[in-house]
C-alpha cells in the first residue's frame, strides 16, 4: 500500500520509511504540508502518517484539512511526543484513526499500520471469492462475475480492475496505478496503462447507464465512482479547486 509519511524530523522520518518499507509498503516522505499538500496535485495515497508538530502547520489543523478536502477517508495515524489526554483528544475529534507516541516501536507500527489498512480495505483479507458494488471478484482464477456472466480478464486487467473497486469514487493517480499493477520500476508505456483501462471498462461495461463511470482525471490519473440514474457524483474538480485555494 502507498503510505504518505509527514515528518520534518529526517532521522525520524527515513526510520519510519525503512520500518514500512521492509514489509512491503511503499512510503514518501514529505517534511511541511506545503509539499505533501502539492503532492495531491499529482498523486494519491491509501494511508497517512502525520506528525504532531510540522515547520509550517499544525497536525490537528492539517488532519482538519485532509477531512475536509480529501472527501474519500483516507486513514490517518498521528505519531507524536505529546503524551497528554487532552492532545490525544484532540487529535482523535479532528478526525485521526489511531495514534502512537514516540519513541516508535518497530512491531507496534506496522501491527497499527496494518490494522488501519484492513479496517479502511477489509477486502485485503477477504476470502477468495469476495463481493464489491455488486461484483463478484475471483482472485484466484483471474475473473470477475457480473450479473451471472464470467468476466474472463488478463492478470493486469483484473489487477487493475479490483485497484480501481477497492478505491471506488478515489481519484488514483497514475503513478499509483503503476506501481499497485505493474510495479514500482517497470518502465510503462503511457499507452499501456491507458489501453488496459479502456480494456477493463469494455469488459465490464463501466459506463454511466450501468451505474459506474470510469474516466481520466486531467493531468492526474483515473477515477472509477458509480453514478445514479442521471449521473451525477462527486466532482474532483472541486476538490483540485480546493487545494487550489488552499496552497
Amino acid at each position: 500500500m502507498r503510505i504518505a509519511i509527514l515528518e520534518d524530523d529526517l532521522t525520524q522520518s527515513e526510520m519510519l520509511k525503512w520500518v514500512l518499507e521492509s514489509v512491503n509498503h511503499k512510503c514518501y516522505t514529505f517534511a511541511t504540508f506545503k509539499t505533501f499538500q502539492t503532492a495531491l496535485y499529482r498523486d494519491s495515497f491509501d494511508l497517512v502518517l502525520l506528525d504532531w508538530v510540522l515547520p509550517d502547520n499544525s497536525g490537528p489543523k492539517v488532519m482538519q484539512w485532509i477531512r475536509e478536502t480529501m472527501h474519500i477517508k483516507v486513514p490517518v495515524l498521528f505519531i507524536t511526543s505529546k503524551t497528554d489526554e487532552e492532545n490525544i483528544v484532540e487529535a482523535l475529534n479532528a478526525g485521526a484513526d489511531d495514534y502512537m507516541i514516540k519513541p516508535i516501536r518497530r512491531g507496534e507500527l506496522v501491527a497499527r499500520v496494518n490494522a488501519l489498512l484492513r479496517r479502511a480495505y477489509p477486502e485485503l483479507t477477504a476470502p477468495e471469492v469476495f463481493d464489491i458494488a455488486g461484483l463478484e471478484f475471483h482472485p484466484k482464477f483471474s475473473t470477475i462475475v457480473r450479473h451471472t456472466n464470467r468476466v474472463v480478464m488478463t492478470q493486469k486487467e483484473f489487477d487493475l480492475a479490483l485497484l480501481l473497486f477497492r478505491n471506488l469514487g478515489k481519484p488514483l493517480s497514475r503513478s499509483h496505478i503503476q506501481e499497485a499493477v505493474w510495479g514500482r520500476d517497470t518502465d510503462l508505456p503511457s499507452r499501456t496503462m491507458d489501453t488496459h483501462i479502456s480494456r477493463v471498462r469494455s469488459k465490464l461495461s463501466l459506463k454511466p447507464e450501468d451505474g459506474f463511470r470510469l474516466t481520466p482525471v486531467y493531468g492526474f490519473g483515473y477515477k472509477l465512482e458509480q453514478v445514479d440514474a442521471d449521473g451525477k457524483s462527486k466532482d474532483f474538480n472541486a476538490i483540485r479547486k480546493q487545494l487550489e485555494q488552499g496552497a
